[in-house]
């Protein structure tokens, strides 16, 4: 009911829920890139105000963020989440809590169903310091294994046996710490950071000093798929300046709150996420920020997908298409799953995960 069958229909959904709501919108062009159908491209935002909260800084209390297709494959899941919001929340039962909605932070991944940007470019590897980039040591030994020259072929045979020989001598996670954690010196590669601030790190900056200054606490969430367990909804705790932050977010999520960095977490440590932002343009601000996750397959499986879909775009569409077609297969089960049961857990668990973030920010429970 909530899935969409493409980008184009997921944007024209939200934004009839949103306005059916009465709700503020406002959309950002990406005008570097085009749809995979030729449509324009654009973040769209709603911005539903609490009553009560006043229209200055300073006075506007509580706000919820949910932001969605941050990886643009994964949008699906995230923009079915926001458009059953729209449908339940009413404004009227919380009334000092502002609602801002980001429906696809990366719409060229969501509308090509990839993960990435049109350069290639992982966003959630993009908000660093690029004049101090992190230093990833591990994944420039697994670069030319992640990018076989061929697909089903002798090379990739042989790039798969020599991968598992690494999973054996060094173990699973850190494996994927390498892999995982963001590189900045392939172009071409995996999980690439990029070498300046993307059209959607600078949208997103944008979005934070025109909806979200102002207020005394925020609670992000950011809307993910392809970890964890399938179905299961995993809040991974992602951020909040002030010392008291990790512990604000396990009163609220509970014991179903993961860490990155203490290896509780189905994700690895990551540097360059699009919490990052909201710390540094609000740094005064109470956040509170989460990860959702909703798990699909293994993490092998996940990664073959996103190696199969690499490989096929840098062989700049001469690939036949019955392949083509069987690697975005891939992608759609690792991020985006036919499949109407998974589905239903995605909406129940992500309206559960999204009631326990309005509970902690207005004290008033929605479990």
């Amino acid at each position: 009911m909530y899935f969409s069958a493409s980008y184009d229909q997921a944007r024209g959904r939200f934004l009839a829920a949103a306005a059916d709501r009465g709700a503020q919108l406002r959309s950002f062009r990406n005008d570097t890139a085009r749809g995979a159908v030729g449509e324009e491209l654009r973040t769209d935002v709603a911005y539903l105000a609490g009553t009560g909260t006043g229209t200055g800084t300073g006075d506007r209390g509580a706000v919820l963020v949910l932001v969605s297709g941050t990886h643009g494959a994964e949008g699906f899941a995230g923009s079915a989440c926001q458009l059953r919001f729209l449908t339940e929340f009413d404004p009227a039962s919380l009334p000092g809590l502002s609602v801002v909605l980001v429906h696809a932070l990366n719409p060229f991944g969501f509308s090509h169903r990839r993960r990435v940007n049109e350069d290639n470019v992982d966003i959630n590897r993009n908000f660093v310091d690029h004049g101090r980039v992190p230093i990833n040591e591990g994944y420039a030994a697994l670069h030319p294994l992640l990018l076989p020259a061929d697909w089903g072929g002798p090379a990739h045979a042989a790039a798969d046996e020599r991968i598992l020989l690494h999973l054996a001598e060094v173990g699973e996670r850190a494996t994927q710490l390498a892999i995982t954690a963001g590189q900045y010196d392939h172009p071409d590669g995996l999980f690439y950071g990029g070498t300046a601030p993307c059209w959607s790190n600078v949208t997103w900056r944008s979005i934070i000093r025109e909806h979200l200054a102002g207020y005394d606490r925020i609670a992000y969430i950011d809307l993910h798929t392809g970890l964890g367990a399938r179905g299961a909804a995993e809040p991974i705790f992602r951020g909040g300046a002030d010392p008291a932050a990790p512990g604000r977010a396990r009163d609220w999520y509970g014991p179903a709150l993961t860490d990155s960095d203490d290896g509780t977490s189905s994700s690895t440590r990551i540097g360059g996420n699009s919490a990052q932002a909201l710390m540094e343009e609000l740094p005064g601000t109470e956040l509170t920020a989460i990860t959702l996750e909703f798990g699909t397959q293994d993490a092998l499986t996940v990664l073959r997908a996103l190696q199969a879909d690499n490989w096929l775009w840098q062989q700049k569409a001469s690939v036949d298409g019955e392949r083509a077609a069987g690697i975005r297969g891939l992608v759609r089960d690792a991020f985006a799953p036919d499949d109407d049961q998974w589905r239903a857990e995605v909406l129940d668990g992500g309206m559960r995960m999204i009631g326990r973030a309005m509970a902690g920010l207005t004290g008033v429970s929605r479990r």
